[in-house]
C-alpha cells in the first residue's frame, strides 16, 4: 500500500520511502493496515463459528440465549439450538434436523425412536438410539447436558427416556470368521464400527436452556 500512496504524489514531491513524506506515509500505512485488520476480524466474528468471547455474547443476546457458565464451544451449540428449536414442529424428523443444526453435524448421525418402537410401554416418550458422539466430544458436552438439550427440543409433554451413547462397533460372532459388516474393523479409516464414549467433566454444570 505504501508504494501506491507514494505513487499518487505529484512530481513536486520526492517519491521515496526514505523521504520525509515517505516516512509520514509509512505511519499512515501502518494505521490503515491495523484498521483494515480490525474490520476484517469484526466481519469474521459475525459468524457464529468464528466469534469468541464478547462478540459471541452479542450473537447470543440477539436470540435471547444466556451464556451462563458455558464455554465458547458449548455456547455456540446453545445459540444454534435456540434458533433451531424455534423452527421445530415437534415431529421426529424436525427434532433430528434441529439437533443436527444445534450440534453442527449430519442428521444421519442421530436416530430417534418412540418407546413403543423399542418395545417399551411408556407413552409419550422417545429414545435417542444414535447420538453424534464425535460432535459432542468436540465441544466438550456431557451426556447430561446433551439430554437436557434433547428434552428442550421435543414437544411439551414428551419425555426423553434415555440417550444411547454406545458405539456401533462389534466383533464377529465366530472366533474363526472375520467381521465383514459395516460395524467391524475399518479397512481404510473411513468405514467400520464406531466406539462409544463421551466427555464427563468433574463439574457437570447445568445449561441455561
Amino acid at each position: 500500500m505504501i508504494k501506491d500512496l507514494i505513487g499518487k504524489l505529484t512530481d513536486a514531491f520526492l517519491k521515496d520511502e526514505k523521504s520525509n513524506i515517505g516516512k509520514l506515509f509509512l505511519i499512515v500505512d501502518e494505521q490503515l493496515t491495523a484498521l483494515k485488520n480490525s474490520l476484517t476480524t469484526a466481519e469474521q466474528w459475525r459468524d457464529i463459528d468464528a466469534a469468541r468471547g464478547k462478540s459471541l455474547d452479542l450473537l447470543g443476546d440477539n436470540v435471547a440465549q444466556n451464556r451462563g457458565r458455558a464455554t465458547d464451544e458449548i455456547y455456540r451449540v446453545l445459540i444454534r439450538g435456540k434458533v433451531a428449536r424455534n423452527a421445530s414442529d415437534g415431529t421426529t424428523n424436525r427434532i433430528i434436523e434441529a439437533l443436527a443444526k444445534t450440534l453442527n453435524c449430519k442428521p444421519s448421525e442421530i436416530n430417534i425412536v418412540s418407546s413403543k418402537e423399542n418395545n417399551q410401554d411408556e407413552p409419550a416418550a422417545i429414545i435417542v438410539k444414535k447420538a453424534p458422539i464425535e460432535a459432542l466430544s468436540k465441544v466438550g458436552m456431557s451426556e447430561t447436558q446433551f439430554s437436557n438439550i434433547v428434552q428442550k427440543t421435543v414437544a411439551a409433554g414428551v419425555r426423553v427416556a434415555y440417550v444411547d451413547l454406545n458405539g456401533t462397533f462389534c466383533f464377529s460372532s465366530s472366533a474363526s470368521t472375520k467381521e465383514t459388516s459395516e460395524y467391524g474393523f475399518s479397512s481404510d479409516g473411513k468405514d467400520g464400527g464406531t466406539l462409544g464414549g463421551i466427555f464427563r467433566p468433574e463439574d457437570d454444570y447445568p445449561l441455561p436452556i
